[in-house]
């Protein structure tokens, strides 16, 4: 049956000598693994289309199994991806979560607009640590992962200072901290941060300012948190972190 999707290319994989096969991230049906037939040629007509981030609509051959690209018109191609090695870093991050939380033609709506946007961003140059942290806060659901960001993990409160605990899954106030030896001890707005980036729209993005200690502080609390409940490790994760220290020696 030939189908035609909104999506985004999340993956690419070189197949043979002039074969790919890729994974388009649709609105309609979710992730779309789908063999572009000659893409690696330069004068083929899936050659463009068929590279990582492109966003387009795409005509694809479904059935069991793998489908076939029979071609593709370009929305954008998300140039500024592409023309940046950091960006190329943040962005390569986003689309392996995508690929690795998600099964074959599980529709996810929700999941698409926060990648279209995210990956828009980054393009414009927003801080794409900014919109990676937010991109992971919000993927936490995706994956099935509900940390307490909006009290006391332990005793309820909403008033208070505030740590992190991965232990305790969540926000743990300044009473209950003895009882995790463990937990995170995070800035005021850090603790904010968090919060936000979990619960608010991302169509609502103006600019956001963020000193490096802060982005520190949201760094290792969210690692720590995929570390310990996604059971997922990431190729892409150890190339930003090697292109994090990079950066900060230039």
């Amino acid at each position: 049956m030939l189908k035609k999707f909104e999506g985004i290319v999340i993956r690419t994989t070189d197949f043979g000598e002039s074969h790919k096969i890729t994974a388009i991230y649709s609105r309609e049906a979710g992730k779309v693994p789908a063999m572009a037939r000659g893409a690696k040629k330069t004068n083929s007509r899936l050659a463009a289309v068929s590279q990582l981030f492109t966003y387009g609509y795409f005509l694809v051959q479904t059935g069991h199994g793998l489908g076939t690209l029979q071609q593709g018109e370009i929305i954008s191609p998300l140039r500024g991806l592409k023309e940046d090695i950091f960006k190329t870093a943040y962005a390569s991050y986003i689309v392996e979560m995508v690929d690795r939380s998600t099964q074959d033609n599980e529709p996810n709506p929700y999941l698409f607009e926060l990648l279209h946007q995210s990956l828009n961003y980054i393009s414009e140059g927003y801080d794409p640590d900014i919109i990676t942290h937010i991109f992971e806060m919000k993927m936490l659901q995706v994956l099935g992962l509900y940390p307490e960001m909006k009290r006391c993990s332990l005793c309820g409160v909403t008033e208070g200072s505030f740590g992190f605990s991965i232990k305790e899954n969540g926000l743990i106030c300044h009473r209950c901290q003895e009882r995790d030896p463990h937990f995170l001890p995070i800035s005021q707005n850090a603790v904010k941060l968090l919060r936000l980036f979990y619960y608010f729209d991302l169509n609502r993005l103006g600019t956001i300012s963020v000193k490096q200690e802060t982005k520190n502080e949201l760094k290792k609390a969210i690692d720590l948190y995929y570390e310990e409940y996604s059971g997922l490790h990431f190729k892409s994760k150890r190339f930003l972190d090697q292109m994090d220290s990079l950066k900060d020696k230039m």
